[in-house]
């Protein structure tokens, strides 16, 4: 009987621990503040909890010794013995503090121990580089470009240009006018002409007059 006894209370005690070592605990939970690809910042809680307990996990900025803000939605996770891991997206400064919260009903509903707190230097985010902007297509400068004011057209070109004063009297036609009105016209000599006829008369007149009185003495 004690034999049994001895035995009953080993298996007891093997299958106790063998219990406390499956049973889902605040202890199988971690987190991280890491970045990713892209450079972004992100908190990834890990849960090895072997029994494959569904968590809920919740976390929170905490600034001056208390919560300023939730990070995103509670996510849900179930632990495994390799190990479940779930995201939240967080831009998260140099030396933050985060409270992580994790609920498994009816077994843990406890904050990871200690608070998360970040690392010296944010996540850097890359730089992309600028794309080669297209070059403008030259545009076409004035002196490329004929204008119609600085070239005459077709029409304008064929046409013969108009003679000024067409409908003015030449400088040629003034010049015979001007000729025949003066000392180049016949007026002198007809005037000449007249004056030899008044001459020629007069003395005619005179010796007529000088007869008449000869014979009537």
């Amino acid at each position: 009987m004690r034999i049994l006894g001895v035995a009953s209370a080993s298996a007891a005690l093997a299958l106790g621990v063998a219990g406390n070592a499956l049973a889902c605990n605040i202890k199988d939970f971690s987190a991280a503040a890491t970045c990713d690809g892209n450079g972004k910042g992100i908190i990834t809680v890990t849960d090895i909890d072997a029994s494959a307990k569904e968590a809920t996990v919740t976390v929170f900025l905490e600034r001056n010794g208390a919560d300023d803000h939730q990070v995103g939605s509670a996510q849900k996770v179930t632990g495994s013995k390799d190990g479940a891991t779930v995201s939240f997206a967080e831009d998260w400064a140099p030396k933050a503090e985060y409270r992580i919260h994790v609920s498994v009903p009816n077994i843990v509903d406890k904050d990871i121990s200690p608070n998360l707190v970040t690392k010296d230097e944010a996540c850097a985010t890359k730089s992309e580089s600028p794309s080669p902007s297209a070059s403008p297509a030259p545009s076409e400068s004035a002196s490329d470009t004929p204008s119609d004011s600085a070239t005459p057209s077709d029409s304008e070109s064929s046409a013969a240009p108009a003679t000024p004063g067409d409908n003015q009297p030449s400088a040629a036609a003034g010049e015979s006018n001007l000729a025949e009105t003066g000392a180049n016209s016949n007026t002198p000599m007809i005037a000449g002409i007249a004056g030899a006829f008044v001459i020629v008369g007069g003395g005619a007149v005179f010796f007529g007059m000088r007869r008449r009185g000869a014979s009537k003495a």
